[in-house]
């Protein structure tokens, strides 16, 4: 998880996280799918930028992308809790860039520029996150937000 995020903690670094709340969540911040998808979207980050130059337009740059779609996407999920359809749509989208970062790290892991630690790593990080929004899914009723 992030070093810095302690609910308790108004003074915090992010100020998105650093939400001291009684009952709930805020905001998408607090969910740990995204906390999770944010440190995710850093290390594809990191990772690509040791790929080959001749895969930056190409695997570097989509894995980049789809990784911090998750991230954004899932943020304007969140921002949806107040129509199910619209925020499990969005949710599937979530899936979807989730999915395909999966497939973008195997790739690197296949032509060796991620180390398969690094690579393994990474794929569980992208399982986590995929079981997760699968989970925000099936249970979105309880995230729905009730007029």
């Amino acid at each position: 998880m992030l070093e810095n995020f302690n609910s308790e903690n108004e003074n915090c670094e992010n100020p998105c996280l650093g939400r001291c709340l009684e009952k709930g969540y805020a905001t998408h911040c607090e969910l740990v799918v995204y906390q999770v998808a944010l440190e995710g979207a850093i290390q594809v980050f990191e990772q690509s930028q040791l790929f080959p130059r001749f895969e930056h337009p190409l695997l570097s740059t989509q894995a980049i992308k789809s990784s911090r779609s998750v991230c954004a996407n899932l943020a304007e999920a969140w921002a949806k809790r107040r129509y199910r359809k619209a925020f499990v749509a969005k949710l599937n989208e979530v899936e979807a860039e989730a999915a395909e970062t999966y497939t973008w790290i195997e790739i690197a892991v296949s032509c060796q520029y991620l180390a398969p630690e690094t690579g393994r790593s990474l794929l569980s990080r992208y399982d986590t996150i995929l079981g997760a929004i699968a989970r925000l899914i099936q249970n979105a009723d309880a995230w729905v937000i009730s007029s």
